[in-house]
């Protein structure tokens, strides 16, 4: 973890080294949150992700953003919800396919915050011990320039990593293999 966190400071330590070619800005938003894999009857969970972001132009068709946001994610199923929250840090190859519309793919590191189990009955607790600390996942989407200054995103992530930990396994008494799924839609502007 700590080897991920330092890459994430190199990266935006060059972006200030380079700042001529670089834009910085501060983005938030919507999140419609899912569990994928070995689990049934789960709803989308409505939640949020703000956070910063550096715009480094490689080229007139090309940029490199990394990111740290704060996303709060989960799934709603029958009978409660699990409700989650992380530090993700995406780093995404930016293809400026025309003059205001990009596309972006890349890869993301999420650290875990919180997690929390909240059943119809009335009980809710901390389950942070159930998950995984980190989670890796895979981003596309697109965005839209509305001006130099103020953008729009659209984003998927695909998680990769298994969620739970063998503890929950343990409490299910079976081997489950879970994965974020997360769209978000984001408002972004740059200074």
């Amino acid at each position: 973890m700590k080897k991920v966190i330092l890459a994430a400071v190199a990266v935006f330590a060059f972006s200030f080294a380079n700042a001529q070619e670089a834009k910085f800005g501060i983005k938030g938003g919507l999140n419609f949150a899912n569990f994928s894999g070995d689990i049934q009857d789960n709803t989308t969970l409505v939640g949020f992700n703000v956070g910063g972001f550096a715009e480094i132009n490689v080229s007139d068709k090309f940029a490199i953003q990394p990111e740290l946001l704060y996303s709060t994610q989960g799934a709603d199923g029958d009978g409660g919800n699990f409700k989650t929250a992380y530090v993700n840090i995406p780093v995404m190859i930016k293809y400026l396919a025309a003059p205001k519309f990009n596309l972006e793919v890349g890869p993301q590191v999420g650290f875990l915050t919180s997690a929390k189990v909240k059943e119809d009955g009335g009980l809710s607790g901390d389950v942070k011990k159930l998950f995984k600390s980190t989670d890796f996942g895979l981003n596309f989407g697109a965005g839209y320039d509305f001006t130099e200054k103020i953008s729009v995103g659209v984003r998927y992530n695909l998680g990769l990593s298994n969620l739970f930990t063998e503890e929950f396994d343990a409490l299910l008494g079976e081997k489950t293999k879970v994965h974020n799924s997360v769209l978000s839609l984001s408002l972004a502007c740059k200074f």
